[in-house]
């Protein structure tokens, strides 16, 4: 009687909030088209404590880009509730996790409304300690592991953070907003530009933070999905959308340039080596990241917005497709062991092609729109031609690992069991999904009207405007024959089993911040706890004090207790003292 309570409430639950949330994210989404419309900005300010002329406030920063982006964090939020309703089905504390889910949310929401930087610390450090319980939430090895690499990643861009509140010290308030020219013009405000740089870096897995990226799959598919679409991994890129003005012409943005250039090769390459289906999609997350890392660090912060917002639909809905998959397979999640399954569960695999191709950039879909966008105002920038290849030569690696899944997911022949029972009838997971796969299609060209008030003319040559389908051809093509090979072929036609080994393993980076750097910081912190707080300090300070006083207390409590052999033997004492002084 009680779990069936306990059932009823969370399904309660669940409903409030899906019906909440999606109210909420339509209210934002025709706000934030007023706000297009009418150029306005709506700037709140809580003054909460004054301290030396220093005010810590609660600010609340409402324009059409806040607005948006939270039309979209809702929606996606309140589909994922919904279809957990289902996925989540079997779990016995499902309020827990709705609640979980429900704070993550809120910790987003306050970044993206906080134009103070007290106020982005509480949602950037909000989102690090609930993405830490969350992706523990399957309680195993794996998931402790995986929870504590994404937990100390994501502190260090937290420690910067709070460098940043320090550093600003030198302004006289924390709303970032109204001190960006000074900062821009002042050359040692440079700094807190730097430090904004290595936050986002980390909150976005960029090269060398990437490997909690991967790790962070332990988490339930749900979770998954909110996380890679428009949470916890874009907050770093809408931190730097907003201190944007700080970044133009500095060394740290053509570094971050690089590095975001080289994540998302490096992200499209591991993609092509692995065989865990989350794993591939969560690689795909982080080449995108490096895309609207790199344009970003070009100057061009709308471009990046733009394919933050298209992104987060069809990523969301990808993981959505790839939890019900995992869910008909008894939680197997090897690809190896799927294939031919488009004959089975026809809408969700409808469901996955579409958003698959949206992440291809297949024209008239959401990815096209800002993909094909961002590949054209590069060709038109006056880059070096390392960076114009690792932007074309990402994109073909995007459409190969995408095609190879395809080939392994619906192509092949059907490799798990002899007997099994694939169905599609489970109406709430389909539901959520549809609300999705209909973003995914009109997302792209809605977004380009809104946000775009004129027409982008790029002109080019004819080769040039057509590179991108060039290179999709290629990919595909790639993709097709390199899924076809045997292992053994394919091993000998790509390179030898060391490098592929190299380029599997995200380019060692794995090993690299799981042994290289979290456990010999881990090692080193034991160590001079052990030595320095419980050792030397303990002794000269707390513990050293205790015992002398301690002892002393001992000595004095036996001239407290009139003890009188004390007294006697004081008293000879003082005797044998005067008659020596007396005889000589």
């Amino acid at each position: 009687m009680q779990s069936k309570y306990l059932n009823f409430n969370s399904i309660c639950i669940c409903f409030v909030s899906f019906f909440f949330l999606f109210f909420f994210s339509m209210i934002n989404f025709f706000m934030s088209i007023y706000f297009i419309m009418n150029n306005l900005v709506i700037f709140l300010e809580w003054e909460i404590i004054s301290l030396n002329s220093t005010s810590i406030v609660m600010s609340i920063l409402l324009d059409w880009m806040s607005l948006l982006f939270m039309m979209f964090v809702l929606l996606i939020s309140s589909v994922v509730i919904y279809y957990s309703k289902s996925y989540m089905s079997s779990e016995l504390n499902l309020n827990r996790f709705i609640i979980l889910v429900l704070l993550f949310v809120f910790s987003m929401i306050l970044l993206i409304i906080s134009p103070n930087i007290i106020s982005i610390l509480l949602g950037w450090d909000g989102l690090g300690l609930v993405s830490y319980c969350l992706v523990i939430y399957y309680q195993n090895i794996k998931s402790y592991n995986a929870g504590m690499l994404t937990a100390l990643s994501n502190r260090i861009g937290d420690v910067f953070i709070l460098m940043v509140i320090g550093w600003m010290m030198n302004y006289g308030s924390w709303n970032y907003l109204f001190y960006m020219d000074f900062m821009k013009n002042d050359y040692i405000m440079y700094m807190v530009g730097m430090m904004i740089i290595i936050a986002a870096m980390t909150k976005s897995a960029q090269i060398p933070f990437s490997s909690w990226l991967p790790a962070a799959m332990a988490a339930p598919t749900p979770v998954s999905a909110l996380v890679h679409s428009s949470t916890l991994v874009t907050a770093g890129i809408y931190l730097l959308i907003r201190f944007n003005l700080l970044l133009i012409d500095t060394l740290f943005i053509k570094i971050l340039l690089l590095l975001s250039s080289l994540t998302m090769f490096m992200a499209g390459i591991s993609a092509n080596y692995e065989f865990d289906l989350k794993k591939i999609i969560a690689l795909s997350t982080l080449s995108q990241l490096g895309l609207m890392m790199s344009i970003l660090s070009m100057g061009m912060p709308n471009l990046a917005f733009f394919h933050l917002l298209t992104h987060a639909m069809f990523k969301a809905l990808l993981f959505m497709c790839a939890g019900v998959i995992i869910h008909m397979m008894s939680d197997i999640q090897d690809i190896r062991f799927m294939g031919g399954i488009s004959n089975f569960i026809p809408m969700t695999v409808l469901c996955f092609n579409i958003s698959n191709m949206a992440l291809c950039g297949i024209p008239f879909l959401a990815g096209f729109y800002s993909k094909d966008l961002i590949l054209e105002m590069v060709s038109l920038s006056n880059l070096n031609f390392f960076i114009f290849f690792m932007y074309y030569i990402s994109t073909g690696l995007t459409m190969f690992y995408s095609f190879r899944l395809i080939m392994y997911l619906m192509i092949n022949d059907y490799n798990l069991l002899s007997i099994y029972n694939l169905y599609d009838e489970d109406f709430i997971m389909l539901k959520s999904m549809m609300v999705l796969l209909l973003m995914s299609v009109i997302s792209g060209s809605f977004l380009m009207w809104m946000i775009f008030s004129y027409p982008y003319m790029i002109y080019l040559p004819f080769n040039m405007k057509m590179m991108v389908i060039y290179v999709m051809i290629l990919g595909m093509l790639m993709g097709f024959i390199i899924s076809n090979m045997s292992i053994y072929s394919m091993s000998k036609f790509l390179m030898s089993y060391e490098m592929s080994n190299f380029l599997c393993l995200m380019w060692f980076m794995p090993n690299l911040s799981t042994y290289g750097l979290n456990f010999y910081f881990l090692n080193m912190g034991q160590i001079l706890m052990k030595n320095i707080d419980m050792g030397w300090s303990e002794m000269y300070s707390g513990q050293g004090m205790f015992l002398i006083l301690k002892k002393y207390s001992i000595f004095y409590n036996l001239f407290q207790m009139n003890n009188y052999k004390i007294y006697l033997f004081s008293f000879i004492l003082w005797m044998f003292i005067i008659f020596m002084m007396i005889i000589l």
